[in-house]
C-alpha cells in the first residue's frame, strides 16, 4: 500500500482559545491578546499545532464577539492590531498556527455597512443585508431567531423588515450579492497575508439562506457559494478551514470536506452533542444519554467520511458544557474520567480539538442567575419562567446545558481568581480553582495535562490513529465504547469504560498482553474487566 502523504492538518491537534476568559494581561478582567502571548510556552508544552481563536475582532459585544463591527481590527478590549500581529508571529516561531473565527453569516448592527444600509432602500449598502418590504407590526413570515423571538426587526426609515437569524443586533448579509462577497473575499486574503493558518467558519451552513422559503440552513447556493469562496482565497494557502455546521449529514459533510480541496478541510457537525435532549425540542429539555446510539453515531461519522472526507473531533467548545461534566464524572472520578473522554475521541480518525481547560478537567458551575453572563441563558430563563416552568427545573436545565459552563476563567493556579486576572473577572471564576488548575497540573506528572500531552505525542508517532479504518465492537454494551482501528501492518484496540462501576467483557485472547500504548490507570488492570472510567489503547504490530 502506497504511503498516503497527509496535510499537515491531518496529523495536528488544534487548542480552541475563548480569548476573554483565556487570561488577562493588564487587569481589566478580560483576556487579551497579550495574556495568550504570554502563555504560548504553555501551549507548547502541550504540545498542540494550532490554537483555533474565538473572534477578537472590533465588536460591540452583544454576542461576546460573534457580533462584528469591523472585521480588519481588532477590539480595544483585546488588544490592537499590532498584538495579533505579534501573537501570530510569536506562536509561528513555536510551530503553532494561529486560525481565526471568521463571522461571515451576519455583522454587528454598528458595522459600517449597516449603518450605511439601513439608511434608505436606495443606499448603495441596503443589499448587503436581507431585507423583505412589510408593514409595522406584520412579521413577513414566521421565522424564529435562534435567540428567542422573531427572526426580522422593522426599520422605520426603510418601512422595511431586516433578517437576524440571531441577536437583533446581528443583522444577516445578503450573499445573493456579488458585491458583498467579493468584499468578504478581500478581507479574508488579508488575514491570509497577514499569515494567519486558517479560518474557523461560524454558521457557515447558514448563508445560502431562502428567507422566504423558510429555508436557513443548506440553501441551494450554500456549496456554489463555498466553492467560489474557496477558489478566491483559502486555495492560495495552505490553510486549516473548519465550518460550523449544525445541519450536517455524512454526506453532506462529504462535499463540505472534500478530498479535491473544493470547499473546506472539514466541518464540525453536532450529531452527537444533541442526543441529550429530548428529540425534536431544544436542548434545555434534557434527557439520559442514549449511550448505544451515542457510539453509533461516532461510528457512522467514522467510517462514512473514511478515505471520502475527514472528521473533527471534539466534546466541548465555547458554546457547549464542559465535557467530564456532561460525559464523564466531575466528582469522585474526575482525572479518570477526564483521560478516559480524551482516550476515547483521540483514538478516532479526525483533527482533535481541544477546549482551554479541557487538558485540565475543567468541571461546569452552578451560579446564581444574577452571576451568567450569556445572552442566549438569561433569554431562555426569563421565557421560560414567563412560560411557566419551575425556577428549579430552568436552573437545572442552565446548570447542565447554559454555554457560560465552558467560559468561567481559565483556571491558571489557586491565587485569587484563579490567576486569571488582578482584576474583576469579567465572569466569576469556578469557586473549584484551588483544586484543580494549571500550576497544580503541571507539578503533578499523573494528572490530566499530561495525559493530553502524551496522546498528542502519539498522533505524531503512530500513523494508525490518522489512517486506520474504524470498527465498533460491543455495541449493545450499556457501559463500555469500544473500538478499533486497523492499517495492513497494525491494529489498535480503543477501550472506554463510561460507568462509575467496574464492569467486564468479552473480546478475543489475541489482545491479552499486548503492547499498552497509553492508560489512565497507573497499576496494569486484568484483561476482560474495566475499572471506574478506565480507558486504554492496545496495539498490535503484525510486522512487515
Amino acid at each position: 500500500m502506497e504511503k498516503v502523504t497527509r496535510k499537515w492538518w491531518e496529523t495536528s491537534v488544534i487548542y480552541q482559545i475563548y480569548p476573554r476568559s483565556f487570561y488577562d494581561s493588564n487587569g481589566d478582567g478580560i483576556g487579551d491578546i497579550q495574556g495568550i502571548i504570554q502563555k504560548l510556552d504553555y501551549l507548547e508544552k502541550l504540545g498542540i499545532d494550532a490554537v483555533w481563536l474565538s473572534p477578537v475582532y472590533k465588536s460591540p459585544q452583544d454576542d461576546n464577539g460573534y457580533d462584528i463591527s469591523d472585521y480588519q481590527d481588532i477590539d480595544p478590549i483585546f488588544g490592537s492590531l499590532q498584538d495579533m500581529e505579534e501573537l501570530i508571529r510569536k506562536a509561528k516561531e513555536k510551530n503553532i498556527r494561529i486560525i481565526m473565527d471568521l463571522v461571515l453569516n451576519h455583522t454587528s448592527d454598528e458595522h459600517p455597512w449597516f449603518i450605511e444600509a439601513r439608511k434608505s432602500k436606495d443606499n448603495p449598502y441596503h443589499d448587503y443585508y436581507v431585507w423583505r418590504d412589510g408593514v409595522e407590526g406584520e412579521y413577513p413570515n414566521e421565522l424564529k431567531s435562534a435567540f428567542c423571538g422573531p427572526a426580522w426587526e422593522w426599520v422605520p426609515e426603510c418601512q422595511q423588515y431586516y433578517l437576524h437569524q440571531f441577536s437583533v443586533k446581528q443583522p444577516d448579509l445578503n450573499w445573493e450579492n456579488p458585491k458583498l462577497r467579493q468584499e468578504i473575499y478581500k478581507m479574508i486574503n488579508w488575514w491570509m497575508e497577514k499569515g494567519v493558518g486558517g479560518f474557523r467558519l461560524d454558521v457557515i451552513d447558514l448563508i445560502g439562506k431562502e428567507p422566504d422559503k423558510m429555508v436557513m440552513a443548506e440553501g441551494k447556493m450554500l456549496h456554489p457559494y463555498l466553492k467560489e469562496m474557496s477558489r478566491a482565497t483559502f486555495q492560495k494557502g495552505d490553510l486549516v478551514t473548519v465550518g460550523e455546521t449544525w445541519s450536517a449529514t455524512p454526506e453532506r459533510a462529504m462535499l463540505y470536506s472534500n478530498p479535491d480541496g473544493s470547499e473546506l478541510s472539514m466541518v464540525f457537525q453536532f450529531e452527537h452533542m444533541v442526543l441529550d435532549q429530548v428529540p425534536g425540542k431544544e436542548k434545555w429539555d434534557l434527557r439520559e444519554l442514549p449511550f448505544v446510539e451515542f457510539k453509533e453515531v461516532f461510528e457512522k461519522w467514522q467510517t462514512e467520511l473514511y478515505n471520502k472526507g475527514w472528521n473533527s473531533l471534539f466534546l466541548n467548545n465555547h458554546d457547549l458544557p464542559r465535557a467530564v461534566s456532561r460525559f464523564g464524572d466531575d466528582g469522585k472520578y474526575r482525572v479518570e474520567s477526564a483521560k478516559m473522554l480524551a482516550t476515547c475521541l483521540h483514538g478516532m480518525q479526525g483533527t482533535p480539538y481541544i477546549y482551554q481547560g479541557e487538558e485540565l478537567g475543567m468541571t461546569n458551575v452552578q451560579f446564581d442567575i444574577q452571576e451568567y453572563r450569556d445572552i442566549e441563558l438569561l433569554n431562555v430563563y426569563k421565557e421560560r419562567i414567563e412560560q411557566g416552568y419551575p425556577e428549579e427545573e430552568v436552573m437545572r436545565s442552565i446548570y447542565v446545558k447554559g454555554r457560560d459552563n465552558a467560559r468561567t476563567p481559565m483556571q491558571w493556579s489557586e491565587e485569587p481568581n484563579a490567576g486569571f486576572t488582578k482584576g474583576t473577572p469579567w465572569i466569576r471564576c469556578n469557586p473549584n480553582y484551588t483544586m484543580i488548575n494549571a500550576e497544580e497540573a503541571l507539578i503533578d506528572q499523573d494528572s490530566v495535562f499530561y495525559y493530553y500531552q502524551k496522546l498528542i505525542r502519539l498522533r505524531k508517532t503512530e500513523p494508525i490513529l490518522t489512517d486506520g479504518r474504524f470498527r465498533l465492537l460491543l455495541r449493545e454494551d450499556p457501559s463500555i465504547f469500544a473500538y478499533t482501528r486497523e492499517t495492513e501492518k497494525e491494529e489498535l484496540l480503543v477501550l472506554c469504560n463510561f460507568n462509575g462501576q467496574e464492569v467486564s467483557y468479552e473480546l478475543p485472547d489475541i489482545w491479552k498482553d499486548q503492547e499498552v500504548l497509553i492508560s489512565n490507570y497507573a497499576q496494569e488492570g486484568s484483561f476482560g474487566t474495566l475499572r471506574p472510567y478506565e480507558a486504554k489503547m492496545i496495539i498490535i504490530r503484525k510486522g512487515e
